[in-house]
């Protein structure tokens, strides 16, 4: 299982997941900020610095478990920034700004990668035969797992599941009664969640999306 560990490759992979899940949380506790709570900010959690942010399981255990185990891609998540919605002046609004600040920052990410990756990509002729081709072949192959990384947390966590940021958006635009019934899920979301990764129930579904967003991204 450890014969084709490569270091390198795992770092190439993790710093993009690190930045990914750092500026998805910010962002959350930014926008929360700007709207009026300040939880994030006297946590300390509006920052860039990573550590801020780690989560044993999301961070390091799910990422390596998947490194190992061969998949494609990596994916991790981050803990969540603190925020308090008692603090908005207008709650629904609001918490559909919060919960949606985190897809709209990884759309982002991913297409300034994207970018970033199509320009190495059209300079390769200039770079590949010179002294810097090892370090820009790694730093392509970062923009490229930003891209996919980040495509594939904003479209997952658009999924209407608690506690994913799909779910309160979906809440926010429900009728009040409807709001409290589909409230009352919450406390299973991460079992629903976990069984659709492992029977791979949503797959097809992110596929759908995902995929052409990647390859318009990465000009494949």
């Amino acid at each position: 299982m450890f014969n084709n560990f490569d270091l390198n490759q795992l770092v190439v992979m993790i710093v993009p997941l690190l930045l990914a899940v750092t500026i998805h949380e910010v962002a959350h506790g930014y926008v929360a900020y700007r709207l009026g709570d300040p939880t994030a900010m006297l946590a300390g959690r509006l920052t860039l610095n990573p550590v801020k942010h780690l989560d044993f399981i999301g961070s390091f255990f799910l990422p390596l478990v998947l490194t190992f185990s061969g998949s494609p891609f990596i994916f991790g998540y981050a803990k969540p920034v603190p925020v308090n919605f008692a603090n908005f002046r207008d709650f629904r609004k609001s918490t559909i700004y919060v919960s949606a600040a985190g897809v709209i920052a990884n759309l982002a990410l991913a297409i300034v990668s994207g970018a970033g990756y199509q320009i190495l990509l059209y300079f390769e002729s200039i770079w590949y035969a010179s002294i810097f081709r090892p370090i820009m072949l790694d730093l392509l192959s970062m923009l490229g797992y930003s891209v996919i990384i980040n495509a594939v947390l904003a479209v997952f966590n658009l999924i209407p599941i608690p506690p994913l940021d799909g779910s309160r958006i979906l809440a926010m635009l429900l009728p009040v009664h409807l709001r409290v019934q589909f409230a009352r899920i919450e406390r299973f979301g991460m079992i629903i969640i976990i069984f659709l990764l492992i029977t791979n129930s949503l797959s097809n579904l992110m596929s759908f999306f995902i995929n052409p967003l990647i390859k318009i991204l990465l000009g494949k």
